[in-house]
């Protein structure tokens, strides 16, 4: 009796130094800086009520076109298609840790023959044998490690879901991106093939004064010059939109061919929503969830370290039906058998304590790897929100100068056609009014890839 109470009382002792700092379980990481937004003027209005991060990308995105082309993405694209393998093989992990409970059952039915020889050189009869044994092993665990392991898989798992909300929002982006760059190609294109046609009267106009003697062939050649320059823009034009297009068709996993797309505008934010950015909202960013997580993960790999100083403890049995000798029909006799084992490491070369002071270090690198996460969120935050207003204040300019660049060629090209401006003041003021008309549209696309850019920044659903 005191011998069984001495197992006893071990065994609670060990299950209680054993669940010492086993147990514990990881608190998520939580803390934001308020100023890891920076200090700038432009983010004043950081905790409002709404936020762009909060709306769906389909919201976000209005473009009935664009709806579809992200969601042809999100189905066909080989990245996110592997990003949810991923995810179904931790949820598979994640399931087999949780089982790790229960005890495991293996049937291993086995059977025999033999014989032997006799002195006189002849074989004896045939001597049959079997078993069918049901076998139990059962890992009780009073180290934590079970409980351990289940936590880390869930860790993991939140891991690949993060991971798959990432390569989710950056292919909404890409997509999103090239949409718009091909919306900026076909624009370039068309103010291109205005200019030509602007330039052609031009270069006519030139070539009528030439031939009357009131301007040099020189002019007349540098107006050609300009022309031709024009017109080899449009061709790489031409080709910047089929290269697109053909970017745009392997993100959605199709053979090349022509994207249909609306025409450009300015792409605004919608009406309901503001800009504002609460400092918590960052907690929404795949990448910062992905880094907790994986501290979560260092966490538990601590822990299992830490578990593997105190003994494991495990029963195991046999059930089933034997028979040694006689015939094979003769039912046997009942075979049982049960055991328990308690396993205390007490010299293993050091591996423990060094497994456990690796783990630590670990977890100390993934902390300052989410604490870098974090800091890095909000610089690009920052820098986002600077690019959007960057570009909204710049839009009004380039719009003025467009219209004052337009009203300086009308007039250039009248005084011209009156012989009171020479060519080259003529294609000054074309090439400047191009440049301005060029330039303008390319504004209009940074500022859509800079609410984009903001969108993801702030790990916008992806819902």
């Amino acid at each position: 009796m005191k011998k069984y109470r001495f197992i006893a009382g071990l065994t609670v002792l060990c299950t209680v130094l054993s669940s010492c700092g086993v147990y514990k379980k990881y608190q998520s990481q939580t803390d934001v800086p308020e100023t890891v937004f920076g200090a700038a003027d432009s983010l004043s209005q950081l905790q409002s009520e709404s936020s762009i991060a909060d709306i769906s990308w389909r919201e976000f995105f209005r473009d009935p076109i664009l709806r579809d082309l992200i969601d042809s993405a999100l189905v066909r694209n080989t990245d996110m298609q592997a990003a949810r393998i991923t995810v179904e093989q931790a949820q598979a992990s994640l399931k087999a840790a949780k089982l790790a409970y229960l005890p495991s059952l293996s049937l291993s039915p086995q059977a025999s023959i033999s014989s032997t020889m006799n002195t006189s050189g002849t074989l004896s009869g045939a001597s049959y044998s079997y078993s069918v044994p049901l076998s139990l092993d059962w890992n009780i665990g009073i180290s934590g490690s079970v409980t351990v392991n289940k936590r880390k898989a869930k860790a993991v798992l939140a891991q690949a879901e993060a991971s798959r909300d990432a390569t989710q929002a950056n292919l909404i982006a890409t997509v999103a991106q090239e949409y718009f760059l091909l919306l900026l190609l076909d624009k370039q294109m068309k103010i291109l093939m205005e200019t030509d046609s602007l330039w052609e009267l031009s270069l006519e106009t030139e070539k009528a004064l030439w031939e009357n003697g009131q301007a040099y062939s020189t002019a007349v050649n540098q107006m050609e010059s300009s022309n031709i320059n024009v017109k080899m823009q449009i061709i790489e034009t031409q080709r910047a939109i089929l290269s697109a297009e053909n970017y745009m068709c392997k993100l959605l996993l199709i053979t090349p061919q022509p994207i249909e797309r609306g025409e450009w505008g300015s792409y605004e934010l919608p009406e309901r929503y503001s800009t504002g950015v609460p400092a918590t909202l960052l907690q929404n960013r795949p990448d910062i969830k992905a880094a907790d997580q994986s501290l979560a993960e260092a966490f538990y790999n601590t822990a299992l370290a830490r578990a593997a100083f105190f003994p494991s403890f495990s029963l195991s049995g046999l059930l089933g039906w034997t028979n040694n000798g006689g015939i094979i029909a003769d039912p046997g006799a009942l075979l049982l058998q049960a055991a328990a084992a308690l396993t205390q490491p007490i010299f293993a070369c050091g591996k423990l304590k060094a497994g456990l002071k690796i783990a630590k270090l670990n977890q100390q690198d993934k902390l300052n790897d989410y604490v870098q996460t974090v800091i890095d969120a909000g610089n690009q935050v920052n820098e986002c929100l600077a690019d959007c207003q960057v570009a909204r204040e710049k839009d009004e300019l380039y719009k003025r100068q467009v219209e004052v660049l337009h009203s300086a060629y009308d007039g250039t090209h009248e005084l011209m056609n009156s012989g009171k401006a020479s060519y080259i003041e003529v294609l000054t003021a074309q090439e400047s009014l191009l440049s301005a008309q060029l330039n303008e549209a390319e504004n209009l696309y940074n500022g859509a890839l800079s609410l984009i850019s903001l969108y993801i920044a702030l790990g916008g659903a992806t819902n």
